[in-house]
Order: structure tokens, then sequence, then C-alpha cells
């Protein structure tokens, strides 16, 4: 059996692997970018997989698409929204700045698999990508898989951090212990207080991530190229807003200005600054427990953290504040992120 496809594009004739769902586009994006071996975020993919998903739902409503084609593109899309088709999406993550390599990859391995389902041909720009544009789709796929994520992964684990943080504040409340400033022995302070403060910071972390929600849930979808909506029906982008409102069940709308959706990524550096503003309260709270965990001897000892693996290859019986210092390194990344995110738009 062949190993190898030839595929055709705009540019010319591709060697595409033969069982690849994906097609031209995507196999030189491949070959441009062999740069860090990490693809975009599955979260990312499965996101985009359910917009074009909505937009040919859309398309099919608004007369612009076949019956036919429209339905096969739908449940296509559905399966890479459900993550059947991760390992179609090879393309790294450090690719064109607009993203129009991976919503190529999408078109076309949704193209190809819709064109199996129908027993047509399904064109991976004039169907699948009907209404769009890279420069729409992207910005509008970074703010749903966003907020999507926010919401469903990051507050609950912060209000799980929170509730468990309080609960230790009640516990710890008749515990008297040396209040610090500059590391030197201050006034008195009760352990309890040091850790509702923690809670406090958590749950304040909590409120600044839900007030970035109403920019993430503006999206850029129906501004095409430009932010003209240029080949694209007027109401194409409210109703595909209003379908992905209703999947996710947070509210999602079309952008009020295109121009400003698509001329910068203000909500997304705001969303990343609210997380990196959590990660610095996190490094606090890591940094000022593992200090008071340190001895047992020689060091505060004010606090036991739970010994969960040896701690030494060299001294028995030695453990150490490792998920601390996991949970620092992790802040530090994603301090180092936000400054990507800041510089990268």
């Amino acid at each position: 059996m062949a190993k190898y496809r030839v595929e055709t594009d705009t540019m010319g004739t591709m060697k595409v692997p033969a069982e690849a769902l994906y097609g031209a586009s995507t196999q030189r994006a491949v070959e441009n970018f062999p740069i860090s071996g990490r693809p975009m975020p599955a979260e990312f993919i499965h996101a985009l997989g359910a917009l074009k998903a909505h937009a040919a739902a859309v398309n099919l409503e608004l007369g612009l698409l076949d019956s036919g084609l429209a339905q096969a593109i739908i449940k296509a899309a559905g399966e890479v929204a459900a993550a059947k088709w991760d390992a179609e999406f090879p393309i790294d993550v450090f690719q064109t700045g607009s993203g129009t390599s991976t919503n190529m990859n999408a078109n076309e391995v949704i193209a190809h698999r819709a064109s199996a389902l129908a027993g047509v041909k399904v064109h991976p720009n004039d169907h699948v990508n009907l209404g769009q544009s890279s420069n729409d789709v992207i910005p509008t796929v970074l703010h749903i898989s966003a907020a999507v994520a926010i919401d469903r992964a990051l507050l609950p684990a912060l209000e799980r951090l929170r509730v468990a943080l309080a609960a230790k504040a009640r516990a710890f409340d008749r515990i008297i212990k040396t209040g610090r400033t500059h590391m030197m022995d201050a006034t008195p302070i009760r352990l309890g207080q040091e850790f509702g403060g923690y809670a406090a910071m958590v749950e304040h972390g909590i409120a600044r991530l839900r007030c970035v929600e109403p920019d993430l849930c503006e999206l850029a979808l129906g501004g095409t190229a430009v932010g003209t909506g240029l080949n694209t029906h007027p109401e194409f982008a409210r109703r595909v807003a209003e379908r992905v409102a209703k999947q996710t069940k947070l509210p999602f709308v079309e952008a009020r200005n295109h121009f400003a959706a698509q001329g910068s990524q203000d909500a997304a550096v705001w969303a990343s600054g609210a997380v990196n503003a959590v990660a610095a309260s996190l490094m606090k709270i890591a940094g000022d427990v593992r200090l008071m965990n340190s001895g047992p001897r020689c060091g505060l000892a004010e606090i036991a953290l739970p010994a969960v693996q040896p701690g030494s290859s060299i001294m028995p019986g030695k453990v150490n504040p490792v998920i601390c210092e996991a949970l620092i390194q992790v802040c530090a990344q994603v301090t180092g992120n936000h400054t990507a995110v800041t510089l990268g738009v």
C-alpha cells in the first residue's frame, strides 16, 4: 500500500501521508514549522470542531449549504469536537500568526471526513469554511476555548482550594505564632488568620477571573478577513454565537465591534492577566507554606506538610515540600506564558 498520496492546493502538489484526513495546506505547515513538537492544545481543536459544526448548521438554515453537505460537515466536525481525530492535527503551536494553518487543517480534515460520509466532494474552503476567515475563526475559537477552560476547569479547582484553605483557617484559629515582616520577627498572629488570608487571596482571584468572562464571550466571527464582514451573511455570526452559547451555557455573543475584535486580542491579554494574578497569589502561598514547613529540627517547623515521597537519594527519611515546589514552578510558567501572550498580540 502506498505511503503517500498527492494532494493539490493553490501552490501546487504535495505528498501527504496516504491515510491522513488532512491535505496539502496542512502538510505544507507541518514542513514549514518543525519547531517545538507541540501541537495546538486539544481544547482549542475541539472548540474549533464545534464551531465548524455550528457554522454548517447556520449556513444550512440560511439556505447557503445543501442539506446533504451540511449534515455531513456537522457530523464530521462533531467528531473533531469529540476528540476522535486529534491525531489529524499535527501542526506546531508556533506557526503563522493568524492561525491560518490550523484553520485549514480543520477545514481539510472535516472536508475529507464529510466527503466520505456524504459520498460527494466536500470542499474545505467553499463548504466547511463558508462565511468564515482564519482572521475571525481563530480569535473566536481562542475566546471560546479559554472561556470554557476557565469556567469548567480553573474556577472549580480554585473554589476547591479556597474551601480547603478556609477549613484550615478555622482549624488553626487558636494557634498563636510569630508574625514576620522582612523575614524578621514582628507581632503575634494566629495561624488561622494567615490561612484566612490565603483563602481570601484565592477568592479574589476567582472574582477577577469572573470579571473577564463578558469580554471573552464576545466573538470575532462575522468579521471575515478584516472586520468588514465581506462574503458572509449578516445573520451568520449572531446565529452561530447563539448556538455556541446554548451548547456551552456561557453568554457568547457576536462582537460589538469587529475591527477591535480582530485588530487586537485585549480580552485574551486581560484573561491571561487574571490567570497571572492567581499564579502570583499561589506562588506567595506556596512560598509561605514551604518556609513554615522548614526543618524539622533547625527550621521554623511551624507546620508539618504530609510526606508524599522520599526526598533524598542519600539521606534516609528526608522528605521535601515537593507539592509547594511544583506549584511554584507552574506559577513561574504561567507568568512566562502571560509575558508571551502580552507580546504576541
